[in-house]
């Protein structure tokens, strides 16, 4: 890592990137991110996002994918920076 460069969790970026629509983003840090659950929950967002004709299972799975992010933002100890 370069100095100064910060480092931002999972959760924050999977939460940006949801919020914001930014779904290569998204798919990227599917593959990357070592929490497999947060993985899954994108794969199956993103899945019903562009193959579903149902718009209850789209919004049931973003849903499902934010009320994740929120519950791992819990117990995920915030970033430090120093001084």
């Amino acid at each position: 890592m370069k100095e100064g460069e910060k480092l931002i969790p999972d959760y924050d970026k999977a939460l940006y990137y949801t919020l914001w629509g930014q779904w290569d983003d998204l798919l990227v840090l599917m593959v990357r991110t070592k929490d497999d659950i947060l993985s899954k929950k994108i794969e199956q967002f993103l899945n019903a996002y562009h193959y579903s004709l149902d718009e209850s299972k789209v919004i049931n799975t973003h849903d499902t994918l934010l009320y994740y992010i929120d519950h791992a933002m819990k117990y995920t100890p915030p970033v430090m920076m120093e001084i």
